[in-house]
């Protein structure tokens, strides 16, 4: 298994080996002990599966605040799409910047997205679906959002924002420099060294 650094150190992109022969391919996406010895030592304690209909579908920017903050480790299995990292840690040395990679099913590769950073995707071709383990079950109550196209973040996104596909919610997320506070992150992650 491979782990690769992104414009963020914390975001990681990971390969997984695949193993292929005549019927196809077998690979293993998560196995805790490799995941620590790469300084990632999260207990995913949900799966979760999103059917994306049209390209130019965005999702995100989604958190959780504190105390839920979830950790993600996030892979394509069918179809591409262009995702991001953004760094919430409020008094880290990287706050607002972000990391965005693209990932394939044909690939296979993931994305480690730690506690302290929000995500999101856009999908760049049609029915896409994305998985994706969390660290924290889901709590609605700190379920929270940041602007996907704020210009403050400076995200080269690859769709025009007025063709765009979102929720009504994912529309009215606030800007980075309009969240609460209390939804921000005041120490570096823990998840990765």
């Amino acid at each position: 298994m491979q782990f690769i650094d992104t414009a963020l150190p914390e975001v990681r992109i990971v390969v997984p080996p695949r193993f292929a022969d005549p019927r196809g391919y077998f690979t293993e996406t998560w196995q805790r002990a490799k995941f620590r010895s790469a300084g990632i030592d999260v207990d995913f304690v949900q799966d979760n599966q999103a059917h994306n209909r049209a390209a130019g579908t965005v999702r995100g920017l989604h958190f959780q605040s504190p105390p839920a903050w979830q950790a993600k480790l996030v892979r394509v299995v069918r179809g591409r799409v262009f995702a991001v990292a953004v760094d919430l840690r409020r008094r880290g040395p990287r706050f607002g910047r972000h990391a965005g990679v693209e990932l394939t099913a044909a690939r296979g590769e993931q994305i480690f997205v730690p506690i302290g950073f929000a995500f999101g995707y856009c999908t760049l071709e049609p029915d896409c679906d994305v998985i994706y383990k969390v660290g924290a079950d889901y709590a609605p109550t700190l379920d929270r959002g940041l602007a996907w196209d704020d210009p403050a973040l400076a995200i080269a996104w690859p769709v025009d924002p007025a063709l765009a596909i979102l929720s009504d919610k994912d529309r009215k997320h606030p800007r980075l420099e309009d969240l609460p506070r209390e939804w921000l992150m005041d120490m570096p992650s823990a998840s990765h060294p």
